[in-house]
């Protein structure tokens, strides 16, 4: 029988979501580094690719630093009192996905000897030119990539509990994944990415846009809008 939880702002039933024990989110990044890394990336796969492009190589690094911060943000939500079951679901849901993906990538990095991160963020997106896409760095805090939440933001978020909690973090996991989408489109869209990278990113547009819009419905239950993005 499916667990289910009382919503405590409706008084209706739901689903709870799927929680996930450590040694199945290990099982996931293992699966995910093997199959994608030694199959997809390997000669004599569909494309013969031996090495990865440089819209390859940014994507990986810069979306496996991304996603860093989404597992942040999902377990300081995590570790915060007083939340409501369906945000720990949720946020249990996120370390899953993006653990797993956050290792494919870096996979990729290691299984080709390439830097686990750069040293000029999203200059991949445009050819070069950073600035075509409108999240140029201004400050130090200021975020490298479209969605990150600033120091402060995340700092905030750590200090809060309750509703305020998952208020908070809904808004800056939304605007996050937005981001995110961003960079996924423009991989996906990218002449230079090998099927490897195409794949990825389609399954992120996919996953994340559905993601999007459980925790836009999560966040209007509370009251609350989205972030400007």
């Amino acid at each position: 029988m499916t667990e289910r939880h009382t919503d405590r702002r409706t008084g209706r039933q739901r689903p709870a979501w799927p929680q996930i024990a450590g040694l199945t989110s290990l099982a996931v990044l293992l699966v995910a580094i093997g199959i994608v890394v030694g199959s997809v990336w390997s000669p004599g796969s569909p494309d013969d690719v031996t090495t990865m492009s440089a819209a390859d190589i940014g994507f990986a690094q810069d979306m496996s630093a991304h996603h860093d911060q989404a597992l942040l943000m999902a377990r300081t939500i995590l570790a915060a009192p007083d939340v409501d079951p369906t945000i720990r679901g949720l946020a249990d849901q996120l370390v899953v996905a993006q653990s797993a993906e956050s290792a494919t990538m870096r996979g990729w990095l290691q299984f080709f000897g390439l830097p686990l991160t750069s040293n000029s963020p999203m200059s991949w997106m445009s050819h070069g030119d950073s600035h075509a896409h409108g999240h140029p760095p201004t400050t130090p805090d200021a975020p490298a990539m479209p969605g990150m939440a600033s120091t402060d933001e995340l700092g905030r978020l750590a200090t809060l509990r309750g509703d305020e909690a998952e208020k908070l973090f809904l808004q800056l996991m939304i605007r996050h994944h937005r981001g995110g989408l961003e960079m996924a489109q423009a991989a996906y869209n990218d002449d230079r990415s090998a099927s490897a990278t195409k794949q990825l990113a389609l399954n992120m547009l996919g996953d994340q846009g559905n993601e999007i819009g459980q925790m836009s419905m999560l966040l209007r239950e509370r009251g609350a809008e989205p972030l400007p993005t």
